[in-house]
Parts: structure tokens; C-alpha cells; sequence
């Protein structure tokens, strides 16, 4: 007789990580979410009174290769909140106010614990973010993935008004590019950086570069949510267009926000880049190009601002405690 544990699935571990979860993603309901975590689908009654012309925002993403990290530390509380995160971003960018999330976690071998610290980390972000964990999927897979791994993917939806939507169609020459910090690598850049500073330390050395932390917990710093700056920019009037630094660094990203007919320039000497970066691109004689089209060299976000409104701009930054630089402005192409 073979059953489906023999095969390496089991359900009892599935039924007991959907037991441990349940009260951590009702924390982070929010008005509008109509069902519990078990139905087939995931329901939710948006409330549009406030706008005009809503438009729904989506985006979908996964944390790479940095779970290699994760994996070698055993720490798994973080890069839930790396996945969140890095979605709610993305739709805030647009002008977007996150509405819900959903994840997808599969494995070789299902451990709730290990699970349990995953799902902490999307509801730790989805509280601080507003938005709701509104349901998942959790897939174990033996002989597709190692016993000992997983992979995250999460989807985000969102809501702005049509009027309201940041696509780069209001950059203009004069504009002035203020970028924020970064809280590290985020989640891009892990192939190059594993191959890197794996080839010289341990996960677990202090190289003095990186004043105190270990190889892997600068790695897993947490990718951060910029959500809060964006909508303090969006409310005071002073933005035309936003930027997350992901894959493809400060080019890549910047471009998709400027308009035919102009170009931008960036002062990559505006700021001081964090220790990891330099780290990297020493070690592994990283060229100066590879190191701007992979990293976010330490700006995690850039606000594409009128040249009139720099100052307030900045003002309102600073008042968020956040740490605005001017890194670059808009010009004719």
C-alpha cells in the first residue's frame, strides 16, 4: 500500500499550518474582506466612494534568488516581507493605495514552522502597508524543489482614480530627480552578489566593510516599503512621476518613466553607495556598468519632481524623517 505521505505529500502538515495562520492573516483584515482563509476564493467589496474613476493596479512578483540566502542563514522571517513589500511598491509608483495581497508558496517538503515564519513576515508587511492578506496557496512538491527549499510568488491589487495614475506622462524638462535611500540589495542583484561574496566568505563571516553584520544579515536586510513617502509626495502636489529601483537599477527603471524627446541625467557620485555595494564590486571586479544595471547602489526610489516644487518636495520628505538626495534631473533628449 503507498499513500500520498509515501509519496512525500502530507496533509496533516498542510491542515496544521492552515490552523497556525489563521490568526495572523485575520490581523490583517481590513474593511471589505468578506470571507476566512479555507474558501475556494478570496472575496473583497471595495469601497470606490472616494473616487471618480477607479482604476484596479496589479503586479505580481517573486524575491529570487535571495531565498538562497535565507536558506543558508535558516531564517525565513524576512523575506516575506521582501515580497510584499516590493509588490506594494511597485503599484504605489503608479499612485495606486494597496487593497489586498495573495501569495503562493511552494516546497519540497512542507514544515509548518518554517512556513509559519514566511506567512508571519506577508502579514507583518501587509499591517504596516494597510492592505489585506487576503488568501494563498501552499503547494508541497517533492521531487520538484529539495527537501530543505521553496520559492514566493505574490500578487498585490490595488486602486487609484484614472486622473490620478503616475505613468510619466507629466515629466518634463527641469525636472529634478530626488532619490531615497535603500535599506540594501532589496530583492535583485542575489546572483551576482552570492556568486561574488560566497566565493570568499561564509554567510555567517563580519567582514569589517560591513561594520558588525555578517555576510547574510546584510543580504536579508528587508526590502523596504516606500509607500508612505509616495503618498505624502502624491498628497502635497509636488510629483510627476515615481521610480522603483528593481531589476535593471537606476537606468533601467528611471527610462520607463520618461517621455520620448527627453532624457535623464543621474550623478552617480551624489551619494555615498552602502558598504555591500562596494563590497561587491571589489571582490568581484564587478565593471562599473554591471554594478548600475543590476544594483540600486543604495537608492531605492526615485521622485521625479518639478523643478519648482524641489523644496517642498524635500520638505515633506524630511518631515517623514526620510533622507532626500538630488541625484539627477530631466533634459532634453
Amino acid at each position: 500500500m503507498t499513500t500520498y505521505r509515501d509519496a512525500g505529500v502530507d496533509i496533516e502538515a498542510g491542515d496544521e499550518l492552515v490552523r497556525r495562520i489563521k490568526p495572523i492573516v485575520r490581523e490583517t483584515f481590513i474593511p471589505g474582506v468578506l470571507a476566512d482563509i479555507g474558501a475556494f476564493g478570496a472575496f473583497f467589496e471595495p469601497d470606490f466612494s472616494a473616487y471618480r474613476r477607479p482604476v484596479l493596479v496589479s503586479s505580481v512578483d517573486g524575491v529570487g534568488t535571495k531565498l538562497k540566502v535565507a536558506f543558508l542563514m535558516n531564517r525565513h522571517d524576512t523575506v516575506g516581507q521582501d515580497l510584499v513589500n516590493h509588490c506594494v511598491n511597485d503599484i504605489a509608483v503608479c499612485g495606486a493605495r494597496p487593497l489586498f495581497f495573495l501569495d503562493y508558496l511552494a516546497t519540497g517538503r512542507l514544515k509548518p514552522d518554517v512556513a509559519e515564519q514566511i506567512i508571519r513576515g506577508f502579514a507583518t508587511a501587509c499591517r504596516e502597508n494597510g492592505c489585506a492578506l487576503i488568501g494563498g496557496e501552499t503547494a508541497e512538491m517533492p521531487d520538484f524543489y529539495a527537501a530543505d527549499e521553496y520559492d514566493l510568488a505574490g500578487m498585490i491589487v490595488g486602486v487609484v482614480d484614472r486622473d490620478a495614475i503616475l505613468d510619466g506622462s507629466r515629466v518634463q524638462a527641469g525636472d529634478v530627480l530626488i532619490g531615497l535611500p535603500s535599506t540594501g540589495l532589496h530583492t535583485n542583484g542575489y546572483s551576482l552578489a552570492r556568486k561574488v561574496l560566497l566565493n570568499h566568505f561564509s554567510v555567517h563571516d563580519r567582514p569589517s566593510e560591513l561594520g558588525g553584520a555578517s555576510v547574510g544579515e546584510a543580504l536579508l536586510a528587508v526590502h523596504r516599503s516606500y509607500l508612505r513617502p509616495i503618498r505624502a509626495l502624491i498628497e502635497a502636489d509636488c510629483v510627476h512621476a515615481l521610480v522603483h529601483v528593481t531589476g535593471g537599477g537606476i537606468p533601467g527603471n528611471t527610462a520607463r518613466v520618461v517621455p520620448e524627446g527627453l532624457r535623464f541625467e543621474v550623478d552617480y557620485n551624489a551619494w555615498e553607495r552602502p558598504a555591500i555595494f562596494r563590497l561587491i564590486q571589489e571582490l568581484g571586479e564587478v565593471p562599473e556598468d554591471d554594478m548600475r544595471r543590476t544594483f540600486n547602489l543604495g537608492i531605492g526610489l526615485i521622485a521625479i519632481v518639478p523643478g519648482d516644487r524641489k523644496a517642498e518636495a524635500v520638505r515633506t520628505l524630511e518631515a517623514l524623517s526620510e533622507r532626500p538626495i538630488e541625484i539627477g534631473r530631466i533634459v532634453p533628449a
